[in-house]
C-alpha cells in the first residue's frame, strides 16, 4: 500500500493536556466544548456525531455509547471510561439547571437554548483552544485531529487495525490503514535515533 503524502496531524499527550486545560469550565459553553473534545479524543467521534448525541445514546452506568446514523447512515457501538462518564454525569446535572429549553431539544451537549451545536462552532472552538494552548501547526488542528489522535492511540494500545476500523466506523480497511503509517513513521524515527 502506498504511503500517503501527508500523514494525519495527531496531538502528543502534552499537547492534549494543554488543549483540554484551555476551556474555562466554570462557564456553560466552554464546559460543553471541553466535553466535546474529551468525547472525540476518547471515542473517536466525528464532529457531526458528537453534536448529534442525545442522552439516551449513552448509558452512564456501563459507558456504552451508541452512534446513530454516523457517516454513511451507519450505527456503531463504542465505550467510554469511568473518568469521562463521571464528567458527563456532572454535566447532565448542570445542563438541567442552566439550559433554558431542554424539553424539546434532547441533545446531550446542547446550546443554552437547547438546540444542536453547529459543527462549524466546534471547529472554530477547537482551533481557538489550540491557538491559546500554543500548539504548533494550529491550522491543522480541528475536531478531526482529535479523531486521528484517538485512532492512533487506540492502534498503539491494541495493535489491531481491525479494532480501529470498527471504532471509527470505516467500511473499508484501506481507509484505516493510514494509522499504521503513523506508527511506522514513529518506529523509523526511534530506530534511526539509536
Amino acid at each position: 500500500m502506498a504511503r500517503p503524502d501527508k500523514l494525519p496531524k495527531i496531538l502528543t499527550e502534552e499537547e492534549t493536556d494543554r488543549l483540554l486545560s484551555e476551556p474555562n469550565q466554570r462557564y456553560y459553553g466552554p464546559h460543553r466544548d471541553y466535553l466535546y473534545m474529551r468525547l472525540m479524543l476518547k471515542a473517536g467521534l466525528r464532529a457531526s456525531e458528537a453534536t448529534a448525541l442525545r442522552p439516551e445514546h449513552i448509558d452512564l452506568m456501563s459507558g456504552k455509547l451508541s452512534v446513530r446514523e454516523g457517516k454513511g447512515a451507519k450505527d456503531r457501538t463504542l465505550w467510554i471510561g469511568e473518568e469521562v462518564l463521571g464528567e458527563l454525569r456532572g454535566w447532565i446535572d448542570r445542563r438541567t439547571e442552566e439550559a433554558e429549553d431542554l424539553e424539546g431539544a434532547g441533545y446531550l451537549l446542547p446550546t443554552r437554548k437547547g438546540t444542536e451545536v453547529a459543527t462549524s462552532h466546534l471547529r472554530r472552538s477547537v482551533k481557538r483552544y489550540a491557538r491559546k494552548a500554543g500548539i504548533e501547526e494550529v491550522d491543522r488542528v480541528s475536531p478531526h485531529t482529535l479523531r486521528h489522535t484517538f485512532a492512533t492511540r487506540l492502534y498503539r494500545s491494541a495493535g489491531k487495525i481491525r479494532l480501529v476500523q470498527k471504532a471509527l466506523g470505516h467500511s473499508d480497511l484501506s481507509t484505516t490503514m493510514i494509522y499504521t503509517h503513523v506508527v511506522d513513521e514513529e518506529l523509523e524515527g526511534a530506530m534511526k535515533g539509536l
